[in-house]
């Protein structure tokens, strides 16, 4: 699996994801951490990245579009360190992995997780 880390994920999810053998990269590595969030989208599908955000308008552009990807993991934690994440995201890929290559959408809560799968249609 492949990751674009939005803004405000720490560097150091992404070494994490590294080390663990992900191919992962973050807006600011390439020197975007400008790029609106329609573009960021954009960006995902083309290259089959999973994006990794805690910004809830990922969720609602998705469902406005009616997209298949790309997939989309979103933390809603009180802490939202690396400590706290880290821990929560690799839950997540453990549990969840079919469903985000499939494509899907995951809010990640600090007791438990909610997923739609793409697209979201009503």
């Amino acid at each position: 699996m492949k990751f674009l880390a939005d803004v405000g994920i720490s560097i150091r999810t992404v070494r994490a994801l590294k080390e663990e053998g992900y191919d992962a990269v973050h807006l600011c590595e390439q020197g975007l951490q400008r790029l609106p969030d329609s573009e960021i989208l954009k960006k995902a599908a083309a290259e089959g990245r999973i994006i990794l955000t805690f910004d809830l308008d990922f969720g609602d552009m998705l469902a406005l579009e009616i997209k298949k990807s790309p997939s989309i993991v979103i933390f809603r934690l009180h802490n939202e360190t690396p400590a706290s994440v880290n821990p929560r995201l690799f839950e997540v890929l453990n549990d969840r992995k079919s469903e985000l290559e499939k494509g899907a959408l995951i809010i990640v809560e600090d007791n438990r997780y909610r997923i739609r799968r793409l697209p979201i249609e009503e």
